[in-house]
């Protein structure tokens, strides 16, 4: 089976470099200053564990190996050269689900098609662990990507019994996989079972959870596609998989943990498929027509001309309008005028964690302006304008007072306590979570509606008519 032998040692030693890459990539991601450097390095961390592979273990059909190599290295050029960063959410969903799908292709052919019959329990059990886990990831990830892609409705899916349900199926899998694990009693016949209930199970886990709540499940399926990956390194006895695949897992999870708590949400609720979701509480607000105070770019400008200090509370709206240069030319403006200019960034601002950091790093935005909920919400009140540009379950004080809405108990940052407040909108349309924002109706609160990037351009050049 071995093309070219290299010797135990010198295949540690080169998965143990692999490993140190990924760890060390994974600790310069924790800051967008250094998060590139950490990119690359894990890169050629996987290249080095991927050559090391093929050539100790290819014995035959090379070519689909290289034909594999280069049609994957040049699909994943394209997307991170054409795919705009509002659809990043999807793109990650998008690979949790291949990520998931590929690791449970590798225990699912490993069990059918292994030259020796595999007889280990060890084995057997990671074989269905890799198989569920992964299949579960996969159909999970893709409805996870139909919702924020808004092919799915945004809205919970809750069918009749859908806990009982859920648990049905739980104790079938387990079943199932204890069966597949005992060498005696194994078939092929429990791995077609089990890989059909754990893809029925990942549609059923994620179709109850609602809109707002979308980047808290992209973040727990990225660690599901991790640990599926580390299941798939047991069956295969690959050290650098089961290492790589336990760090995304961990990361993930941890960062799963960091975002429930930041949006007030059960952990247990997201990994079993909305536990606790209450049929008819996920609409909130009224249909009416409400009044707002709207206002042009040359009122918008003479108030922030005037003001002291500034907060910028940007939002989805802003990266899909593409303004974050314009809204750096118009923060550095003021700052010239003497205005104290800070940005208050929700941890799922731009449906992603870090999206909106990248964003604004993207336009030279200086880091330290960059503020994280628990860091700026205590200055609000201090605050003379806060200008919320395309922000809108985040600063929902809903979230605060109504307890029948989808988003209540969720941390939002306090713009509605500022003195004055500037809402950049395209129009009076609902956020992703589906519910009317009571900011919009304050008598401090006046719209600005329009393209964003229009907007603060128009806002740009008032101000400077202002000198």
């Amino acid at each position: 089976m071995i093309v070219l032998e290299i010797s135990s040692n010198i295949e540690n030693i080169v998965y143990l470099l692999s490993a140190s890459l990924f760890i060390i990539g994974l600790k310069k991601l924790a800051s967008p200053a250094t998060a590139r450097n950490g990119n690359r390095l894990a890169s050629i961390g996987m290249l080095i564990a991927i050559i090391i592979t093929i050539v100790k273990y290819t014995d035959t059909n090379f070519e689909w190996i290289i034909i594999g190599f280069f049609i994957g290295g040049i699909l994943g050029l394209l997307l991170s050269r054409y795919v705009q960063m509002t659809a990043m959410p999807q793109l990650v969903a998008v690979f949790n689900a291949f990520g998931g799908g590929a690791s449970a292709l590798v225990a699912i052919y490993e069990l059918m098609y292994s030259r020796e019959p595999i007889t280990g329990a060890f084995t057997l059990a990671s074989i269905a662990f890799a198989t569920v886990v992964g299949s579960v990831t996969f159909t999970g990830s893709f409805i996870a990507f139909g919702k924020l892609q808004g092919i799915v409705s945004t809205r919970p899916i809750l069918l009749p019994l859908r806990n009982y349900l859920n648990l049905i199926l739980l104790i079938a899998i387990i079943a199932f996989a204890i069966a597949l694990s005992i060498p005696n009693i194994s078939s092929i016949n429990f791995l077609y079972i089990l890989i059909g209930l754990s893809l029925i199970v990942g549609l059923l886990i994620v179709i109850p959870i609602g809109g707002a709540d979308m980047p808290v499940v992209v973040a727990l399926l990225n660690s599901y596609s991790g640990i599926a990956g580390a299941g798939a390194g047991f069956v295969l006895n690959n050290p650098v998989l089961i290492i790589s695949g336990s760090l995304v897992g961990a990361s993930g999870l941890i960062l799963t943990r960091i975002m429930t708590k930041a949006m007030n949400r059960s952990l247990a609720n997201v990994m079993l498929g909305g536990i606790g979701v209450e049929d008819g509480s996920t609409q909130s607000g009224s249909d009416e027509n409400r009044p707002v105070k709207s206002l042009n770019t040359e009122d918008a400008a003479m108030i922030l001309g005037y003001a002291e200090s500034v907060i910028f509370v940007p939002g989805y709206g802003l990266a899909v309008a593409q303004a974050q240069h314009q809204i750096n030319e118009l923060a550095n403006l003021l700052k010239d005028k003497g205005t104290n200019v800070k940005y208050a960034i929700h941890p799922v601002a731009g449906r992603m964690p870090g999206h909106m950091n990248v964003l604004l790093a993207e336009a030279n935005v200086p880091y330290d302006e960059l503020k994280d909920l628990d860091e700026i919400n205590s200055e609000f009140d201090r605050t003379d304008v806060a200008v919320v540009v395309g922000a809108n379950d985040v600063t929902n004080p809903t979230a605060r007072t109504d307890s029948s809405s989808p988003i209540y108990g969720m941390p939002i940052l306090n713009v509605d306590r500022a003195k004055s407040v500037i809402v950049l909108k395209r129009s009076m349309a609902s956020g992703f979570a589906g519910v009317e924002n009571e900011l919009f109706f304050l008598e401090k609160t006046n719209m600005l509606f329009g393209d964003a990037k229009d907007s603060i351009e128009g806002m740009t050049r008032e101000i400077r008519d202002l000198d």
